[in-house]
């Protein structure tokens, strides 16, 4: 039997340089996400600091929730790649970054 379409976790984990933190948290409020966001290929999103710092830097996590592994495709197929690149020449030699795709096995929610 076949399991049902699950949904998609995308997240975006950014080692930034400090000093252009401020600078950088207010792209990613006002312009980046709400960006990713207008393309309807997620239903969600958070922005998180990542607690224990690397040396020489400050990292953040996105997390982008998608319906399922084909609208997460779309997206991909679609609008990735010109929003790195409008990301990568703003910010180009001040971040190091991941990508890590998970799927939605069960959730659990407190009642």
């Amino acid at each position: 039997m076949p399991l049902p379409l699950c949904m998609i976790l995308y997240n975006v984990t950014v080692n930034i340089d400090p000093e252009i933190e401020q600078e950088w948290t207010a792209y990613m409020r006002q312009t980046h996400i709400p960006e990713v966001m207008h393309t309807g290929c997620f239903l969600e999103s958070r922005f998180c600091r990542v607690h224990g710092e690397e040396e020489g830097g400050v990292t953040y996590a996105t997390t982008y929730l998608a319906k399922n592994q084909d609208i997460y495709d779309i997206y991909l197929a679609t609008h990735a790649a010109k929003l790195r690149d409008e990301f990568n020449a703003k910010w180009a030699g001040k971040f190091a970054s991941f990508r890590t795709l998970l799927t939605v096995v069960e959730e659990f929610k407190q009642a």
